[in-house]
């Protein structure tokens, strides 16, 4: 598809060979980043959206929500594993007829797998049946997958293609983990893309003061005991905020274990989660209880079920 109608009839202003693309997630990361370029008044600016599929739909509303306050259009993307599941079906019935073999399939394996690999339409889910397993801390594929890859062939190397260079805002703050505080505030990767990460020594509480500048609500799971806002759950869910969705979000624990249902019925072991599993328990319902414990897990947690589901919680101090 030609993009340079559809950039054109967002700039009215005189043409620029730059574009600043501002990554938007939903969380209060990319919203500062965001609106940090507007303050920096940088040219042709717009911003990208890649839906994971394992959003709430609370997150959907308010990347709409930031479109609509700030005026900056925002592109929605998602991948498509369509072609790679019809690859991995492919290499089963090979499997099954004996004329191919990879790593510990086996027949009886190939079948059962293939009865259950089948592209959905879910960004997330696909990716998990296509892979035959969920991402995890030691192979986050999901971001790359979903996110960093999407934005990249599906945006902007088509961009580059017609001339542009890219300049990619990225929400990123250094006292987030280790890696990333080892990353550079900007980065040429080439091939017409530099990264820039504005907000790489701020804090979260710099994030929440942005937002109070220019009137922007921060996503209002902040405000429903999430500490972080983008895959529900991410797999890097703490207990905590485990406890917050089940309890506030009973549906998402749901869709979770379906998941996980379909996921290890398309894998090779013939069992998937999506959250770790050792001693807290084997599969999304267990770790719910789990997440319902006092510290040692041994013994329920009985003050939270006094507590208001409804009412605000912030582990960011924004109910105050």
């Amino acid at each position: 598809m030609k993009l340079i109608p559809i950039i054109n009839a967002y700039f009215k202003a005189p043409f620029f060979p730059v574009l600043n693309i501002v990554s938007v997630s939903g969380g209060k990361d990319s919203a500062a980043t965001l609106l940090r370029a507007i303050e920096c008044n940088a040219p042709n600016l717009m911003a990208v959206f890649a839906d994971t599929g394992n959003e709430h739909q609370v997150t959907y509303d308010y990347v709409r929500y930031l479109e609509c306050q700030t005026g900056v259009p925002i592109t929605w993307l998602k991948a498509d594993f369509s072609k790679q599941i019809e690859n991995k079906r492919n290499r089963l019935f090979k499997v099954i007829r004996g004329e191919f073999v990879r790593g510990k399939w086996t027949r009886r394996r190939a079948i059962r797998a293939l009865k259950h690999t089948h592209a959905t339409g879910n960004s997330f889910l696909d990716l998990c049946i296509w892979k035959g397993r969920f991402p995890s801390t030691k192979a986050r594929f999901c971001s790359t997958e979903l996110k960093r890859e999407v934005i990249l062939y599906k945006l902007q190397f088509p961009l580059i293609d017609q001339g542009f260079k890219i300049i990619s805002w990225q929400g990123v703050r250094a006292d987030e983990s280790l890696d990333r505080s080892k990353l550079p505030m900007s980065d040429h990767i080439g091939d017409g893309v530099t990264n820039y990460r504005p907000i790489l020594k701020w804090s979260a509480a710099d994030c929440f003061d942005m937002h109070k500048k220019h009137n922007i609500d921060p996503n209002p799971l902040y405000k429903m005991g999430m500490g972080r806002v983008g895959c529900m759950p991410c797999i890097h869910c703490n207990k905590a905020e485990l406890r917050q969705i089940a309890d506030r979000f009973p549906k998402e624990i749901d869709r979770i274990e379906s998941w996980e249902r379909m996921v290890g019925a398309a894998s090779r072991r013939g069992s998937a989660t999506l959250l770790t599993s050792d001693k807290r328990g084997h599969g999304i319902r267990e770790l719910v209880e789990w997440s319902k414990t006092t510290r040692g897990g041994k013994h329920y947690d009985l003050i939270p079920l006094t507590e208001d589901t409804t009412s605000c919680s912030s582990v960011y101090g924004l109910c105050e």
